[in-house]
């Protein structure tokens, strides 16, 4: 059994200019001791879809409309909040994009990273401080004793991202969700942080759910992808079969649009068209008026269920170019490997 399963979870938000459906049957499932990284455009559901797990969309405007959540074989959507409040923090975890508006300015860090102790375990005041500080200097920061009583104002960029790390992990959680948590750093400190959570994922053991819109970010630490558009998830797969190997035609698409070092092409490669009006409901494929393979009926009617592609469940496609209904297979050489073309692009010599 999966550590987290989410299944056709659809999402609606009321607001004056009428109802967003933000998702709209998102499924996927995170195994034990496993990093899913989770992709896609800005506004295609990834931190809603986390939100969701942690309970914490407010409502209103926020509606589940349907779908379960399910937590170590727990329905989290059938929880109260006494309950969920004890997962909330302790068996489950999120770190948020922007420490200067996560962390209290008014508290110092050791109170802020003591604080999930103090509402989940029996430990004294005095026994969280001393865990807070171990958890501090396992997440790299120096001099920890001394942290401990400064404010977030006094550190860095880099060292309140590590804090909120410290924060996540002190309860030693079994899952952490981590929302693009190094958009706002150089790279440098990108790659220290990156290098962070892999040593921490070795030490905790803990399983990460990693959202992010960069992929050379997250191929340096996801075990598999769960690529998301408009509220749905389009492909999930191993990491060297995402790169290798991608199936849908958004997927390929996004990922030639990540500059390469080794490109000689003078502008960067871009999807065509724009999102859809998440306003309005979609009733066929969501990616149908972008997509290079449009072919007809099925793609405007009918909306693609996730399914096997190779005979396991390793790597699943939400494409008419593998259902039943369409008249046709891939343009491409399916096992062929990324250097099959989509049907649309003109082979060399053409």
């Amino acid at each position: 059994m999966s550590l987290l399963e989410i299944e056709d979870l659809h999402v609606h938000f009321h607001t004056e200019e009428g109802v967003v459906h933000a998702l709209n049957g998102v499924s996927l499932s995170v195994e034990r001791d496993e990093v899913l990284g989770v992709i896609g455009e800005s506004g295609c559901g990834k931190s809603v879809t986390m939100l969701s797990v942690m309970g914490l969309l407010r409502s209103p405007p926020a509606e589940v409309v349907s779908g379960s959540i399910r937590y170590d074989g727990r329905d989290l959507l059938s929880l109260s909040e006494a309950e969920l409040n004890e997962v909330r923090g302790n068996e489950i975890s999120m770190i948020y994009q922007d420490p200067m508006t996560s962390l209290n300015p008014s508290l110092t860090i050791g109170r802020q990273v003591a604080e999930p102790l103090l509402a989940h375990t029996d430990l004294s005041r005095t026994e969280a401080r001393e865990r807070a500080r171990e958890t501090l200097e396992a997440c790299g920061l120096p001099d920890a004793s001394r942290l401990l009583s400064e404010y977030p104002h006094e550190l860095s960029g880099g060292m309140r991202q590590r804090v909120m790390i410290a924060m996540a992990l002190v309860t030693e959680p079994d899952l952490l969700i981590a929302d693009e948590p190094t958009t706002a750093l150089d790279v440098t400190i990108q790659a220290q942080i990156l290098d962070l959570f892999r040593e921490l994922r070795e030490e905790f053991e803990t399983s990460i759910v990693f959202i992010t819109h960069d992929l050379p970010v997250v191929s340096e630490l996801a075990d598999r992808i769960a690529v998301m558009y408009t509220g749905t998830v389009a492909e999930t797969c191993g990491i060297d079969a995402f790169f290798d190997d991608p199936r849908h035609p958004y997927t390929r698409l996004l990922w030639r649009s990540v500059p390469k070092l080794d490109t000689r092409a003078e502008r960067l490669s871009v999807i065509d068209g724009t999102v859809p009006d998440l306003r309005e409901p979609i009733e066929g494929c969501p990616f149908a008026s972008r997509c290079p393979e449009h072919h007809g009926e099925p793609c405007d009617r009918v909306q693609p269920a996730l399914r096997s592609v190779t005979g396991e469940q390793t790597h699943e496609v939400a494409c008419h170019l593998y259902t039943d209904v369409s008249e046709r297979g891939p343009p491409w050489p399916v096992g062929g490997g990324f250097q099959g073309r989509l049907a649309s692009e003109p082979a060399e010599g053409d």
